[in-house]
């Protein structure tokens, strides 16, 4: 047996190493590509914590796959034919007192009436490029560093306010709509795509805001308005805050002052200002006569600024009572499925999106959806038709670069390779750095290549430590082998088509995962581990023993994100039968040298070898990185 105190200087010595190489303290917690938990705000309305917004780093692909016999095996009858199954009701709270009473104070909307004050986000797209944040300070500071794919926590479904055509007060200068026409739609003609904008927008109508008693103050409304959409938001808030105090039971002026102090909040960059928005937007919906695209227009708005800021039960809350208000409108049932999935409940969201193609079977957007579900389920073939119709719908919505990767990730699946079209099509539409580095969450600028020597990570005395050291970490993974104290875990993101493979996590996301629950267990362990908490405490992802067994293959697979290198040392490996392959180059591993890769590039592993490898990982930023963006990185 080793000795323990060499051990623990090895450990120290090389872990030193990596602080002298310019590294510094970081929060590098990254949100899963859906899932966010709500975070319990104070009276400061402070960030909400960002490791809570994904489970973890390592979730490359975070849904549950195996490898399907068949096409025919994996048949769903839901699937099949969803429009002819009457789905479960999905689960709501009891609103129905609520909407009761709500819709008894609706005015109607379809009564003739002047031209109206419009309130500008009745003609934006609400959906955002950008991840769930609120107004922290670091945000700003990096915001164009960091390229991020649209977000669908922000995203509305294709039927958003700028479905209604909007005539603006000639005084006033009109707010362009969002333009998709220049799209390029998958499995559309440009000429039917532009006859089909045309056709929709002869179909729409100009929202009706005002009640028969906000036409009678309407010219101090208009006053009001003008004031906000000329930037003056203070002078703005200031009046509406006058009109409500004077006729406080006008939803238009009420709606006025939500959208005032939410222009406030996000001039001041003030979570506290944003929540006094989102309780006004709420107080519109309470009054009496309030028109129904005045309700439509405030829950919406409070929907999006409750995820905002985090607040993603209170979203789907408010989701909730829209749907109730408004049944036959599917685009609020698509926002609700989303509110649904964000949260992690998979199952309600299903529901809805079932419900949605029963009564509107090409609902793209309720395709893509159904399908990511569909594939999260592991029903990979059933999948497929949903994201590809879905994506080739060209529905606002669905041109997100998770539906193209989990689409090619699918086909790729099914050993079809019509898996590189979609990821070309990805990496066209700017979802991608390539068609081999398939990441969503990416800095722009960085080096982009598959493999790294030493010398160009500049991590060059790290790799010697390992190198020089290699016998002793070596010895210290096979010691701690004993499956009775369960030590390696099997690899939990159903990356194998087949195999056997584990892993021994020493850190995660700068947290020693075993400094409380495994420590006492093991004074081998305890060696290992407690270096690394006492010098390391800031380190960048993971650090682990891999292990693999003969006859595993892991599927091709790419990382989450460009911000990291991960290197590989050989302990433990057969003469021949294992091999690693990022993009189009292949590699074998040997003991006691460090293979160093860009794990955003599509990798696949073999073993096909009579015993197991095992290696020792470490993740390392990107060389090109700046201190600056290692601290204030947002999550993802």
């Amino acid at each position: 047996m080793l000795n323990q105190i060499d051990e623990c200087d090895v450990i120290v010595a090389i872990l030193s190493i990596l602080e002298r190489e310019g590294h510094e303290d970081v929060d590098e917690s990254v949100s899963d590509q859906w899932q966010v938990k709500e975070e319990i705000h104070g009276e400061t309305f402070e960030t909400p914590a960002k490791d809570d917004i994904l489970r973890e780093f390592e979730n490359e692909i975070p849904e549950v796959y195996e490898t399907p016999d068949s096409v025919q095996k994996d048949a769903d009858p839901v699937v099949d034919d969803v429009g002819a199954v009457e789905s479960e009701p999905y689960e709501i709270p009891a609103l129905d007192d609520y909407v009761a009473d709500l819709e008894e104070r609706v005015s109607d909307p379809d009564t003739p009436g002047d031209s109206e004050v419009m309130p500008e986000e009745a003609v934006e797209d609400y959906a955002e490029d950008r991840m769930h944040e609120d107004y922290s300070e670091d945000q700003e500071e990096i915001s164009e560093d960091f390229d991020i794919p649209k977000d669908l926590s922000g995203i509305e479904s294709k039927q958003t306010e700028d479905d209604v055509a909007i005539e603006p007060e000639e005084s006033e200068t009109p707010v362009k709509a969002e333009d998709y026409s220049d799209d390029v739609q998958v499995g559309k003609s440009e000429k039917e795509t532009v006859q089909e904008k045309t056709e929709q927008a002869k179909k729409k109508k100009k929202p009706k805001l005002l009640n028969k008693f906000d036409k009678t103050i309407k010219a101090e409304l208009d006053a009001a308005e003008k004031l906000r959409k000329k930037g003056k938001v203070e002078e703005a808030l200031r009046a509406f805050e006058a009109l409500v105090n004077q006729y406080p039971q006008s939803p238009r002026a009420r709606y006025g002052k939500a959208q005032s102090e939410d222009d406030l909040a996000e001039k001041m960059r003030s979570n506290e200002m944003l929540q006094q928005a989102i309780n006004t937007y709420d107080e519109v919906v309470s009054l009496p006569n309030v028109p129904s695209d005045l309700i439509k227009l405030s829950l919406k708005r409070e929907a999006d600024r409750q995820q905002f800021l985090g607040r993603m039960r209170g979203s789907l809350v408010t989701l909730q009572k829209l749907v109730q208000l408004f049944p036959g409108e599917t685009s609020f049932k698509n926002d609700l499925g989303v509110g649904y999935l964000l949260i992690g409940d998979n199952s309600n969201a299903k529901k809805v999106y079932e419900e949605v193609l029963s009564l509107a079977p090409d609902d793209g957007f309720a395709k893509v959806h159904y399908g990511f579900i569909l594939k999260a389920e592991n029903k990979i073939a059933e999948s497929i038709p949903y994201l590809k119709e879905g994506l080739e719908s060209g529905d606002p919505g669905t041109d997100d670069g998770r539906f193209y990767f989990h689409l090619g990730d699918a086909l790729q699946r099914m050993g079809d390779k019509e898996a590189y079209k979609w990821y070309e099509l990805g990496y066209q539409r700017g979802h991608f750095a390539s068609v081999w580095q398939r990441s969503l969450y990416n800095v722009k600028g960085l080096k982009a290549q598959p493999w790294w020597t030493a010398r160009e990570t500049g991590y060059t005395e790290l790799v010697k430590a390992l190198e020089k050291n290699w016998k002793l970490i070596r010895d210290e993974g096979l010691a701690v082998m004993d499956k009775k104290r369960s030590l390696f875990l099997p690899e939990d993101e159903n990356l194998r088509e087949k195999g056997d493979w584990s892993q021994f996590t020493l850190w995660q996301q700068a947290v020693s995962k075993y400094q409380v629950k495994y420590v006492s267990r093991s004074l081998s362990v305890d060696s290992l581990v407690e270096p690394f908490y006492l010098v390391f405490p800031w380190s960048p992802w993971w650090i682990k023993y891999s292990i693999m067994h003969p006859g595993t293959h892991v599927w091709p697979h790419t990382g989450p994100t460009n911000c990291r290198l991960r290197m590989h040392l050989g302990l433990v490996i057969p003469k021949e039968g294992c091999k690693i392959r990022c993009a189009q180059e292949s590699r074998d591993w040997e003991e006691g040298k460090v293979l160093i890769f860009d794990d955003s590039f599509e990798h696949e592993v073999w073993q096909d070898a009579e015993s197991y490898r095992l290696i020792f990982i470490v993740d390392v930023w990107h060389p090109e990185l700046t201190a600056q963006q290692r601290r204030t990185l947002p999550a993802i």
